[in-house]
Order: C-alpha cells, then sequence, then structure tokens
C-alpha cells in the first residue's frame, strides 16, 4: 500500500491527512483519515483523529503532553498505530506545507541544502517555516524510510508579472537579497482553481476568478487563465489583508515611530518584527483573534453608511476587513479587465462568515456580480461539496465558497508527481 501523509504546520496548530495513493488514478487519492491539533503552545492542547471509514471511532481529546509541534506530530504517529492500525512503513511520502519558499518554484525532496534553504527563510516567515522544520525534523526521525517533501505556498505565484512582483527599490539591493513580492496561500489557490473550473465546467487554463482565502491570515488572488496574476501579500504575508494577529498594508515608515514618544523621534526596536506578526490586526483592535466573536458584536446598521465614524471596536474591525477586501476586488477587477469568471470565498472565515459573504456581495454587486441568494448563503454547511454558490443564478458573475483543502492538493501534486516515486 502506499500512503501519503500530508502536513500542514501552522503558527499554534497542526492539520494531518493521511491519503491512499493508486497509480492508476494519481490525480485522486482517497482521505483515509484526518486529524488537527490546536493550542499547541496553552496546553492543554486539543486533538481530534478522525478515521474516514471508522466515524464512530473518532477522537475528541485535551493532551497535556503536547507542547510544541514535534510533540504534536509525535503524538499523532502515536494514535495512527492505536486507533488506526496503520503500519507507518507504508507511509512512503510525507507532504510538508512550508510558507516560503523564496525562489524554489516546485515542490522539492528534502536533503540538507533544500533544508537549510528553508531555514534561512524563516524571518520572512516565521509563525510558519519555523513550525514545518519542526516538524520535519520530527517526520524525518519518525519515519526514516519516508521521503519528506517540501510543497510551497509561494510556488503558485512564480508566474506573476514582473512590474507586479517588483518594489519600487534599488534593483541591485533588491536582486541581490530576494527582495520582492512572492505571495502565498498558493496551495490553497491550487486548489480553489481546479476545483471552481470543473464547478463552472471550464479548462482550468481558461478560468478567471478573483479569488479570497479569509482565515486567520487573509489574502486574496486574481488568477488569470489559470495562474496568478497579483496577489495581496508579498516579500512576506504581512502586507495586504489584516488578518488575526497581522496589521495588513500600512505605511513603511509606520514601525519606526511605532514606539517613539514623538513622530520627530524615530526608533528602532528589534521586539517591533516580532509584534506586527503576533499582536496586531484583529487582535490589536479588539483583544480576540476570533472573528465570529467579533461579527456578532457588530452594528451592522453602521456599515450602511459610508462615512460612518464608529469607534466600536468590533464595527471597526469589521469595517475595515471589508473596506481592504473591497479595495484590492476593485484593482483585480480592472487588472481582469472585467472578465471575471467568479468571486470565490475559501478558509475558514471565507466559508464560515455568513455577515462577511453577505456585506461584500451588497458591494461588488455593482460590478455585475450575481446577487447573493440569502438563503443559500446562511446555509452553506462544510458538507455540501467543494463548490458552493450562493448567487440568485440572475446572470451575474458568480459568488461562490469553495472548501478549499491545502492536504489533498499537496497529496494530489505528490501523487501525480512521477519522480517522488522512483
Amino acid at each position: 500500500m502506499s500512503l501519503v501523509l500530508a502536513v500542514n504546520a501552522g503558527s499554534s496548530s497542526l492539520k494531518i491527512s493521511l491519503f491512499r495513493r493508486s497509480a492508476d488514478n494519481a490525480a485522486n487519492p482517497v482521505l483515509l483519515l484526518s486529524s488537527s491539533i490546536s493550542s499547541i503552545f496553552t496546553p492543554p492542547a486539543k486533538f481530534k483523529f478522525s478515521p474516514v471509514a471508522l466515524q464512530h471511532r473518532s477522537l475528541n481529546e485535551e493532551v497535556d503532553s503536547i507542547h510544541d509541534h514535534a510533540s504534536a506530530f509525535s503524538h499523532f504517529l502515536d494514535r495512527l498505530k492505536e486507533e488506526a492500525s496503520v503500519n507507518p512503513i507504508d507511509i512512503k511520502h510525507i507532504a510538508h506545507r512550508v510558507v516560503h519558499g523564496g525562489d524554489y518554484a516546485n515542490p522539492v525532496i528534502i536533503l540538507e541544502e533544500s533544508y537549510h534553504h528553508i531555514e534561512r527563510l524563516s524571518d520572512l516567515a516565521p509563525l510558519h517555516n519555523g513550525s514545518a522544520l519542526s516538524v520535519i525534523k520530527s517526520a524525518n526521525r519518525a519515519l526514516p524510510h519516508a521521503k519528506s517533501i517540501a510543497f510551497f505556498d509561494s510556488a503558485f505565484h512564480k508566474h506573476l508579472p514582473t512590474h507586479v512582483a517588483t518594489y519600487a527599490i534599488n534593483q541591485q539591493v533588491a536582486q541581490e537579497r530576494g527582495l520582492k513580492k512572492y505571495g502565498f496561500h498558493g496551495l490553497s489557490y491550487g486548489f480553489i482553481s481546479r476545483a471552481v473550473a470543473a464547478q463552472l465546467n471550464k479548462a482550468p487554463d481558461a478560468l478567471n476568478i478573483i479569488a479570497l482565502h479569509i482565515g486567520s491570515g487573509a489574502s486574496m488572488c486574481a488568477i488569470r487563465n489559470g495562474q496568478s496574476i497579483d496577489t495581496t501579500m508579498g516579500l512576506t504575508p504581512l502586507s495586504g489583508l489584516p488578518g488575526a494577529t497581522r496589521a495588513g498594508d500600512i505605511d513603511a515608515s509606520l514601525i519606526f515611530h511605532y514606539t517613539s514618544r514623538s513622530p520627530a523621534r524615530m526608533s528602532h526596536d528589534p521586539s517591533l518584527s516580532k509584534e506586527v506578526k503576533v499582536t496586531e490586526g484583529w487582535k490589536a483592535l479588539t483583544g480576540t483573534t476570533d472573528f465570529k466573536a467579533i461579527t456578532e458584536k457588530v452594528d451592522m446598521s453602521a456599515l450602511s453608511d459610508p462615512m460612518s465614524r464608529t469607534t466600536d471596536p468590533n464595527t471597526l474591525a469589521f469595517r475595515i476587513m471589508l473596506d481592504r477586501i473591497l479595495h484590492f476586488t476593485g484593482a483585480y477587477f480592472l487588472a481582469l479587465g472585467g472578465d471575471v469568471d467568479a468571486l470565490v470565498f475559501a478558509g475558514g472565515v471565507g466559508e464560515r462568515s455568513i455577515e462577511l459573504r453577505r456585506a461584500v456581495g451588497e458591494a461588488v454587486a455593482c460590478l455585475g456580480f450575481a446577487a447573493m441568494d440569502e438563503t443559500k448563503n446562511t446555509q452553506v454547511k462544510d458538507g455540501d461539496g467543494m463548490v458552493v454558490d450562493i448567487g440568485k443564478g440572475d446572470g451575474g458573475k458568480r459568488m461562490l465558497v469553495c472548501h478549499t483543502d491545502e492536504q489533498f492538493e499537496m497529496a494530489r501534486e505528490c501523487s501525480l508527481t512521477k519522480e517522488f516515486w522512483v
């Protein structure tokens, strides 16, 4: 049996899926089980383990012994053997999501050189690359017979036009240091592109969409003919939309003023590098990273007034998110010349926030998108299929929700890449 373990390490979470590969249907690996571990650094960690064929054997437990990504992965392997009777020797490949791959444009088998390349990039994506490296180490120790392969979020954006990827800075310095827009959430956008193309009965290389991956980390992508032509994140995941702990786009000089007593006294504080990654965004505005909790407290009546000066922190956070989404939607609509097949919501917030989808839908109707069907919008559920149409079918451009699956995207690409199986 050929099994592929797909591992997705977040800043404080770990998602793992186990797939069976069939050589005669490599494009469709079969999901055998899934697992998720959250609150890794604030024990007890929450551990879920769900075998597809044995739903009655699903586990939901709190585990005090999990305190980092390595111990989380070790606990998963223990449960894999105990609860699913999976022989680790059958796991031939381990697909690791790595957020920042730099100039790596394709997946790579993790050897010493590629490991250190990922390590050097950790400063550009510290919330994720470091976690991924920790799991890679654990996997190599626990499953030395299996090939560990890195799949890069940045790779989907490898064809960005030069004028989009280039910053208006000294180009000699930029090229020496690799300072350019890379973009992220690429595994998600790859899955979204294929799933939406299938839904619309279009060839993937003929698809034009504006995709929103909105979760704790949030980004958008303009996709023309199946390729990324622009995306909101840049050199690092910090730019673009705000997220749970990221501010999104800010004035480049703001960081120098952040701890100064007056604008005239500029200082640099190394701790700011960490602050802008883990303490800003929704958390800074509202005190929570839970977008659902924020939305429940929003004064929705204030959204109808474009000049509203509300100071309520939850309403303000929601309006900021909506404003930034609409800003990039308009820009990407123009970049695509108005030839847009669909606006697609994905990610934890995109797939679950009825209110955010409604607010975006009402705003983009002027661009010719279908009016949102309120019943369909309120009834989107995880088990509804990969893509759900939430528009009224009135002939406008589609409004869709896609249940994205980064683990499947990695397993599929791993299964299809012949050189990984020789």
